[in-house]
């Protein structure tokens, strides 16, 4: 290089150096920024760093296809059903337009598939022929204080005429014997006959205990004039005779207070091989939030849910029977909150968390413990820490379900409370004397907590919120893994997208995890911008999946007895540690009962493994299944679908 070359590049160098010092000089942050960003992508790309962290995907579906995901499951087909309904969104629920997805995650195909009812925020659960039962969703939306025009609320409709129900239609008025105002109801009611009572030990006719009706009704006229303040007795005009002496309303106070939202008792079956919806015989009680759980016989129990009045449905629990697809009242009341935490456990009975998502008295049916629903006998358990703030935490039935032990996430005030928990709680229910106790805790207060089994016995735990519904940018960018050997959590790759209430985790047949939904109430720390629905799906690949190989899993039956045996191939089986069974997912609301991890006991021979199904049937429900085999690095296969009959 000659001298006057030479020259010109350390002017240019000198003017280079000058600008950049310049730039930072006025835009020093953004360069750090810029800078940080660009460090942290080369960081979280590198194979040492996946190995150890794992890593997030965005995926963004063609626009014409997106939608506000409320609800998602794992179909036996490998796709995943992703159910929207109206979305939380009024205009669509106006303008009936309810939204389905089917995703194919191995093909990234999308397909639209038509609604029938508005199935935002339903219940859903595996049924043993592989179709899904969803029961319950929106029948109205809620109006807030201030958008109410007309005066109305709950009406209690008595009948003592022990001889013959009454049915009243819509439209049915009811004018106050005291106050003198006129109400109408919306929808029909059914009200009972009288139920006549007996002196137990003479068998003395004693009374009519009234039959009780329910239903909404509203002022004809809007005001603030048709306002009630007080209870009244009704008058039910249109009556007469003794249907008019005998039946009559009762109502506290009628006026222009928020109306919440209501429910429908519609229910269908989804097909996953038609792709479609089948409508079964409706519920007795509309439903809006419910949980549905898997009973010891196959029967599926409903629980929980805003009525179609907007009341919490006042402990009327119900089943289904896939078989005749009908619906029949529990013999005995129990109230819970909605979207309640219930699992089937291995002696028949239900183990409630006290984990819900939503709405209720924040002193009734909040207390964990063990339902016996034959016999209404309820137990409580003892030692939860931060009781009062269960609301939308998540509970989890850790690895492998024969354990009977689970860990409950985080969870917040009862309502739009700010408090949340760090806490987690763990519960051994094989233990002579179950109580809680903590685990380790979370970094930060979370809200609405997503975990997902994974096929290697750790829980994969991510997003949610410090506040409700996100306040505050409030959103927790981290991940964890639990490990139920050693009670500790392992922090992970942080995920890319906040998630918060309507969100949900799914485990993929390829050992991934799917991430949906987010509705955030507002969008800065401000909450001064309304917040918007996020309609991106999130991947995440956990480290197992950046080792070198992952062993094999091909053949064997597509069904298995409990108790039965099944044998399988693979050019890994030397090196095979753990089998697992893996219920596929149906998440909504931080709920999630379904998904389970069940060991297998196991044998190999050359490149064959023979396992074995257990034979509790309270411990492996009838219905289709991820099979996963792990090597002895805890790397699991792509699953192998078989059925339980």
């Amino acid at each position: 290089m000659n001298d006057s070359a030479g020259r010109r590049r350390a002017r240019r160098l000198a003017i280079g150096t000058a600008v950049v010092l310049a730039l930072a000089g006025m835009n020093g942050p953004w360069l750090y920024r810029f800078g940080t960003v660009q460090y942290h992508q080369y960081k979280i790309n590198r194979p040492g760093y996946k190995a150890a962290n794992g890593h997030w995907d965005i995926i963004e579906f063609p626009e014409e296809y997106r939608q506000d995901t409320i609800h998602a499951a794992l179909l036996h087909t490998g796709k995943v059903l992703l159910v929207a309904g109206s979305g939380n969104n009024q205009d669509n629920f106006d303008a009936k337009k309810f939204d389905t997805r089917i995703w194919d995650p191995v093909k990234g195909t999308v397909k639209k598939v038509p609604t029938p009812k508005d199935l935002f925020c339903t219940g859903h659960t595996q049924l043993a022929d592989g179709n899904l039962l969803i029961a319950g969703g929106t029948k109205r939306y809620e109006k807030l204080k201030g958008d109410v025009t007309k005066a109305g609320g709950l009406m209690i409709v008595h009948n003592e005429n022990p001889d013959k129900p009454i049915t009243l239609p819509a439209g049915t008025r009811f004018t106050g014997r005291g106050n003198g105002r006129t109400f109408v109801s919306k929808d029909p009611v059914l009200v009972p006959r009288a139920k006549k009572v007996f002196d137990k030990k003479t068998g003395k006719f004693l009374r009519n205990d009234p039959g009780l009706g329910r239903i909404y009704v509203e002022a004809q006229k809007s005001g603030t004039k048709y306002e009630t303040g007080t209870q009244d007795n009704y008058r039910i005009r249109g009556l007469t005779g003794l249907d008019a002496r005998n039946t009559y309303g009762i109502a506290q106070k009628l006026a222009l207070d928020k109306k919440d939202f209501q429910g429908i008792r519609d229910a269908y079956e989804f097909d996953p091989v038609a792709e479609k919806y089948i409508k079964v015989d409706p519920m007795n009680e509309a439903r809006w939030y419910p949980t549905l759980t898997t009973l010891s016989d196959g029967k599926i129990l409903s629980v929980s849910g805003l009525d179609d009045i907007g009341q919490l449905v006042p402990g009327k629990n119900e089943v289904f029977d896939p078989k005749t697809r009908t619906w029949t009242y529990t013999k005995k009341i129990r109230q819970f909150p909605t979207y309640p935490a219930l699992f089937l456990t291995e002696n028949g009975k239900i183990f409630y968390s006290g984990s819900n998502a939503g709405y209720g008295p924040d002193d009734v049916g909040r207390d964990p413990g063990i339902w016996d629903v034959d016999t209404n006998r309820f137990t409580k358990l003892p030692g939860l820490s931060d009781p009062s703030m269960m609301e939308t935490s998540g509970t989890v039935l850790l690895p492998p379900a024969q354990d009977e032990r689970y860990l409950v996430i985080g969870g917040g005030g009862v309502g739009e409370s700010k408090l949340s928990s760090k806490r987690t709680r763990l519960i051994d229910l094989r233990a002579a004397d179950p109580r809680f106790v903590d685990g380790p805790s979370l970094e930060k207060g979370t809200r609405y907590p997503q975990s997902a089994i994974l096929p290697d016995d750790t829980v994969l735990v991510s997003g949610g919120s410090q506040d409700y519904r996100g306040r505050s940018d409030s959103n927790i960018h981290q991940a964890r893994l639990y490990h139920p050997d050693s009670n500790s959590f392992t922090r992970v790759a942080d995920p890319l997208v906040g998630r918060n209430y309507h969100s949900g985790s799914v485990l993929l047949p390829d050992g991934r995890v799917m991430f949906f939904g987010s509705d955030s109430l507002y969008g800065d720390k401000a909450n001064t911008k309304p917040g918007r629905f996020e309609q991106r799906i999130e991947i995440y690949t956990p480290p197992y999946l950046y080792r070198d190989a992952r062993p094999s899993l091909s053949g064997g039956p597509r069904t298995i007895a409990r108790g039965a045996s099944g044998t399988f191939t693979s050019r890994h089986a030397a090196t095979i540690k753990k089998v697992r069974l893996i219920r596929p997912s149906a998440s909504t609301h931080v709920t999630d009962v379904d998904q389970r991890s069940v060991a297998l006991d196991f044998k190999t021979s050359g490149n064959k493994i023979t396992v074995t199904v257990p034979k509790n049937r309270n411990l492996v429900q009838s219905g289709w299944y991820m099979l996963f085999v792990d090597d002895d690095q805890g790397t699991p296969s792509k699953a192998r679908w078989v059925r339980v009959p």
